[in-house]
């Protein structure tokens, strides 16, 4: 193996799901460049990070076990599911940027702690005749999740809240400056309680007091059928977790449909080309294409006299609409070949038809052509 994941994280080959979250976390508050300055501590990070998204996700970890690598191949992005994950927060925002958040940046900045949770977003992908039948998808995503230990209230055991000793309970500070023109007062957000004026005496040693950790989520989505590229779908609750309790964040879905090879959508009406020979478009035909839906043979009227890029409608053979049972219509585009090469028979029985019409196909006039010329 050229990195060995388990070595990087310090656990067994054998180490359980619980096993490798615990031992993420405590390397990532060792590691993470806010709190550890060692020139190569980013870097360190980073193998942590890569380690942490290999054996956490049981698809990778079984590749991983069994090739001693991860294929970056494959569908859906490497085993997020169709995820986006560069969409969170609008783009690369990642487990760095979470203990990031995680360790405290928000007190530092003299600004009050936000409690509530943020929310958060990412893209999905879905194909078409996903989007024709509606599908259920896997996200796999990380976030600020409730801690488990102290089921997100923050407090550790036989610990409670208590009036913050350094603001006396207002969450401010005031600092008084002596200056040529006099002293001149400023207040600020205390930046030991984030401004609520409260603190835990015995915060929860898991997440130090905030009630919410870095994890890897796993859920599951309903995609309806009809959706639009671009729609949005809000799971309530499933964005960043709040602090101490806080309401969570909610998690935005922005759906992008893939482009069909055979299909093109406009709206809940689809567009498709079919190509027909000159008899048929001549005579008409009933010709057959398979539609969108799964096993869907979707027939098609040609009618006599087809002409070239004539288009056919099919009522009720479109997409779905959006959380409705009915469906757009199917637009055929008719595209009429012209064969380019043609057997002695085939071109006997094509002379006696231009005959029959009176085409004039050698430059020379037909009998019929002659016959009409002298009767009249």
């Amino acid at each position: 193996m050229s990195t060995d994941y388990y070595h990087i994280l310090g656990v067994s080959r054998e180490a359980t799901d619980s096993e490798i979250k615990k031992a993420f976390y405590k390397k990532a508050r060792e590691l993470h460049p806010d709190v550890n300055k060692a020139p190569d501590a980013e870097e360190k990070f980073k193998e942590l990070n890569e380690a942490y998204d290999v054996l956490s996700d049981s698809n990778k970890r079984v590749q991983y076990d069994r090739f001693g690598r991860v294929s970056s191949t494959g569908g859906g992005g490497g085993g997020y599911s169709y995820v986006d994950i560069g969409d969170l927060f609008g783009g690369g925002f990642g487990m760095g940027d979470l203990f990031s958040t995680f360790f405290g940046g928000a007190a530092s900045s003299r600004a009050a702690v936000r409690k509530e949770g943020r929310d958060m977003g990412v893209g999905l992908r879905v194909t078409l005749e996903e989007v024709a039948t509606g599908v259920k998808k896997e996200l796999v995503y990380d976030r600020l999740a409730p801690c488990d230990t102290c089921k997100g209230k923050g407090v550790g055991e036989g610990g409670k809240f208590v009036e913050c000793d350094y603001c006396k309970g207002s969450g401010r500070v005031v600092t008084v400056q002596h200056t040529f023109l006099g002293d001149m007062q400023t207040q600020t957000v205390c930046d030991q309680c984030g401004g609520s004026g409260k603190k835990i005496d015995k915060p929860c040693p898991e997440c130090e007091g905030q009630g919410r950790l870095p994890d890897r989520q796993h859920i599951s989505i309903e995609v309806p059928h009809g959706i639009r590229d671009g729609q949005q779908l809000r799971l309530k609750g499933y964005g960043e977790a709040g602090m101490h309790g806080a309401v969570a964040g909610d998690l935005i879905v922005t759906v992008r449909v893939d482009q069909h090879a055979r299909l093109k959508r406009e709206g809940d009406n689809l567009h498709t080309r079919v190509d027909i020979s000159i008899t048929q478009a001549a005579l008409g035909a009933t010709i057959y294409i398979d539609g969108i839906l799964p096993a869907e043979k979707v027939e098609i009227k040609i009618p006599a006299g087809c002409q070239n890029d004539q288009m056919v409608r099919v009522r009720n053979k479109g997409l779905a609409l959006f959380k409705k049972e009915s469906r757009g219509d199917l637009f055929v585009h008719v595209t009429v070949i012209v064969p380019r090469s043609l057997t002695k028979r085939q071109q006997e029985l094509l002379g006696e038809l231009a005959e029959e019409f009176g085409d004039d196909i050698a430059g020379k006039k037909t009998v019929s052509q002659r016959i009409k010329e002298v009767l009249s």
